[in-house]
């Protein structure tokens, strides 16, 4: 299963945030400082109770403010 999970962090705090992340390379598959809403983009790949409990720890780290995780899924659409 994958998930990409969209961080967004205090001004000034994504170099210290990705150095904090790279070091979870478990599940970690991709790190990216993106614009928009988020200021950090994760890919993860792993069991949905791996993701869960990754994304857990990331809200440990105090200089994130937010977190959103989109699950990959299957959708039969008949075609």
């Amino acid at each position: 299963m994958r998930a990409l999970c969209l961080i967004a962090v205090k001004p000034g705090k994504v170099d210290p945030v990705v150095k904090v992340l790279k070091k979870k390379r478990k599940i970690v598959k991709q790190i990216m400082i993106v614009t928009g809403r988020a200021d950090i983009s994760v890919v993860l790949q792993g069991t949905l109770d791996e993701i869960n409990s990754m994304v857990i720890d990331f809200k440990k780290i105090k200089e994130i403010v937010t977190t959103e995780t989109l699950m990959e899924v299957e959708v039969d659409l008949g075609w």
